[in-house]
């Protein structure tokens, strides 16, 4: 698997996250379009596969969209990991075509954990899903001998 990497404080250009953007978030295909130490925003295609089978956008895919936009957003300006610890989610409305878009905003910025909010629009503006999301920031790990 590939992962992302950058110097820590060097905040990447949102071109060269998604060109690099492996894992999950590449299969729904999350796009970032900005990112800050205090918003981040990206999209979503709604496609055939990320519906549920009531044609509805899967509510995993609001959930997934609001834990990787926070994520980022901490992980970019720390020198820790950055791992989701918590997300509350709740539904407002269903999407069924077109995009969904994520605007993460920062409420709190701790040394241990940092906390966003998190919208989820449709293509016409309206809320459609609002998260609470935890973010815990922890030491990165010493690096694994591969010989063990």
């Amino acid at each position: 698997m590939r992962r992302l990497s950058w110097p820590r404080m060097t905040v990447p250009h949102v071109s060269d996250i998604n060109e690099r953007l492996a894992g999950f978030d590449r299969l729904y295909g999350l796009e970032f379009e900005e990112l800050s130490e205090e918003f981040v925003r990206g999209r979503v295609r709604l496609t055939d596969d990320l519906r549920q089978p009531f044609g509805l956008a899967h509510g995993g895919l609001f959930t997934s969209i609001a834990e990787s936009l926070a994520s980022f957003g901490t992980a970019m300006h720390v020198e820790g990991l950055a791992v989701g610890q918590a997300n509350s989610t709740t539904f407002l409305r269903p999407i069924t075509a077109g995009t969904v878009h994520g605007v993460a905003r920062r409420r709190h910025r701790g040394r241990t954990t940092w906390l966003w909010d998190v919208e989820i629009l449709d293509d016409d503006g309206r809320l459609c899903a609002l998260t609470r999301m935890t973010i815990a920031v922890r030491p990165r790990p010493a690096a694994v001998d591969p010989a063990h």
